[in-house]
């Protein structure tokens, strides 16, 4: 994940200047234990300031309003006291070339700040800071105690210490060409690592665009330079001191600012720019937001999964388990008969025996039948009718539970099989998504997390895949157990058809009809492709799919979510193979 450096930070800043001081503070919410949020008003318009200590996505912007869940975070509380119905009056650096912002709010523009809102942008050190006029610590996100640092600790109560200044040497127009190159040059080594090594306020990818940009490359040795390759990179390298010296005049202008997302990241000097942003906010959000998805989506696919497969596990060795004793339960049956076959023969048995063959009922083949000798034959009879009731006691008392296992089992494969269709982050459907089958398996009782907060009734859920039919005819496929739901049972007309793997978990499928509309067999194939391709089936040729009509479907009363039963279906085979080639047709057409 690409870091804010002073470029970007200085970048984001200008325009927050132009366009957004001052502003009446509204609102404060904590989005998430590294994020908040800061509701601003101005005459013309309303947005959300983010501000972050995340350790790698420190930052700060305009960015998407909160969610609508509740803020029980301390910190976004004592903000929200202190800073509440004050205007932002200014955004400082508290020295020149320091990605610390000093955040200045006051009753109104032009008189003394009554408190400082401190935004560190460091990377792991990132923090945020609350003081009052007099430079006192009131709060902090995350104090940093003297066993932590003794250099500089953060406790609330004490004053507010600058972070150490930096060492290294400050970039400047004035600076000549032939300075400037004995510097870098000073120690030789790749372009790149000089450069760092050699000023400060830089970054890798800023050096590396930048160089890229003068048409070198980054690894390039500095005593592999000719002249011309010197003057080409001093170019670049003037370019991005006058952006940031006309930023710095203070006159709202950011017209040299070009952001926009490039291979690997992005920029806000418009080297190596693949797509434009409409401004540094939006770059910014867009960014982060879709990185820390996607960091998030990882972490949570891969704790789902790793608890799915542990339940299974387990489920199935009970499973096992319950159909061992399920066989020797068969052998009930043969006691039984054994048993019979004692009685009617009792003449035959002799004092001392250990087994005896007795002629079969129907067969007539001898039937060995194994003796305890210090028992008569009626008792070894009883014996056997004994262990006949025993087994016949643990099968009626098993077949039950291995019932219930089976149902549990296929059950939680129905959730596994919505897990592996959400195998890479794409869009942040895709997190919502797994999210919901988080909360499933919450509210099944299969996951436990601490101080989860179920998300409000009015919160907006994940949306189901969409496709078109050769016809036209549209095409919904359930993400999870609760689209699946909603699809099947709350969406669904009586003029559509429902599809899904014959006896195989997968997606609940439903095929939209318009009254007076007939689907082509064109249509149906379409539908049982698709429907065999999000399915555990995924890797066959062929997979069986049944469909109906919606008013066929039924939920058992109690079911789990995505539990289904059907009639009146009819069978089609469909190929995941032909679903999986239009799916990946359709995702290179939306890019």
């Amino acid at each position: 994940m690409q870091l804010v450096d002073f470029t970007t930070l200085t970048a984001a800043c200008q325009e927050v200047r132009a366009h957004w001081l001052p502003a009446r503070t509204e609102q404060v919410y904590q989005r998430d234990r590294h994020t908040i949020a800061l509701a601003l008003r101005t005459l013309k318009q309303r947005g959300w300031l983010t501000i972050s200590w995340h350790p790698v996505a420190a930052r700060l912007h305009i960015g998407t309003p909160p969610p609508k869940t509740p803020d029980t975070f301390t910190f976004s509380q004592q903000l929200r006291h202190a800073l509440g119905g004050l205007a932002l009056i200014d955004i400082v650096a508290i020295a020149p070339w320091e990605r610390v912002l000093d955040l200045q709010f006051g009753r109104r523009p032009g008189e003394p700040p009554l408190w400082h809102l401190y935004v560190e942008i460091m990377s792991k050190y990132s923090n945020v800071i609350l003081t009052d006029r007099d430079n006192l610590i009131v709060t902090v996100a995350h104090q940093v105690d003297r066993q932590q640092s003794s250099v500089r600790p953060i406790l609330t109560g004490q004053p507010y210490e600058f972070p150490p200044a930096l060492t290294d040497a400050i970039p400047s127009l004035s600076e000549s060409l032939q300075r400037w190159q004995q510097r870098v040059s000073l120690v030789p080594g790749a372009i790149s690592r000089c450069l760092l090594k050699s000023y400060r306020g830089l970054s890798t990818p800023l050096i590396q665009s930048m160089v890229q940009a003068a048409g070198l490359e980054s690894d390039r040795h500095t005593d592999t330079l000719n002249p011309k390759e010197w003057q080409q990179l001093f170019d670049r390298w003037q370019e991005w001191l006058q952006v940031l010296a006309e930023c710095n005049l203070g006159d709202g202008s950011d017209r040299k600012f070009q952001p926009g997302f490039t291979a690997k990241g992005y920029t806000v000097m418009g080297w190596g720019m693949i797509e434009p942003a409409l401004d540094v906010q939006t770059l910014l959000d867009q960014y982060y937001t879709a990185q820390l998805n996607q960091q998030e989506f990882t972490a949570l696919r891969h704790q789902l999964s790793q608890k799915l497969n542990s339940i299974l596990h387990k489920l199935r060795l009970k499973a096992n388990t319950f159909e061992a004793r399920l066989q020797q339960s068969d052998l009930a049956e043969q006691y039984r008969q054994q048993a019979d076959l004692l009685m009617a023969n009792l003449q035959n048995w002799e004092p001392g025996m250990k087994s005896i063959a007795l002629p079969d009922f129907e067969t007539g083949d001898p039937v060995t039948i194994p003796l305890e000798p210090e028992k008569n034959a009626i008792q070894n009879a009883q014996r056997l009718y004994k262990q006949h009731q025993k087994l016949k006691r643990a099968r009626s008392a098993v077949e039950p539970l291995l019932a219930e296992v089976n149902a549990e089992i296929e059950y939680l494969e129905q959730v596994e099989a919505s897990l592996n269709q959400l195998d890479a982050y794409d869009a942040e459907e895709d997190l919502l998504a797994l999210k919901e089958i988080r909360e499933e398996l919450i509210g099944q009782g299969y996951l436990e997390v601490p101080d989860y907060r179920s998300p409000s009734k009015g919160e907006q859920g994940s949306q189901p895949y969409r496709y078109r039919t050769p016809s036209g005819f549209e095409l919904l496929i359930g993400r999870n157990n609760q689209q699946n739901d909603r699809l099947t049972f709350r969406l669904a007309s009586d003029y559509d058809l429902w599809f899904h793997t014959q006896e195989i978990p997968g997606s609940h499928v439903l095929l939209r009809v318009e009254p007076g509309s007939v689907p082509e067999p064109a249509d149906l194939e379409f539908a049982a492709d698709l429907a065999a391709y999000y399915s555990r089936a995924r890797q066959s040729d062929q997979v069986p799919v049944i469909y109906t009509k919606p008013a066929q479907v039924y939920k058992p009363k109690g079911a789990k979510p995505g539990v289904a039963i059907y009639k009146q279906e009819q069978v089609i085979w469909g190929r995941p193979q032909r679903g999986s080639d239009y799916v990946k047709n359709t995702e290179q057409k939306s890019e």
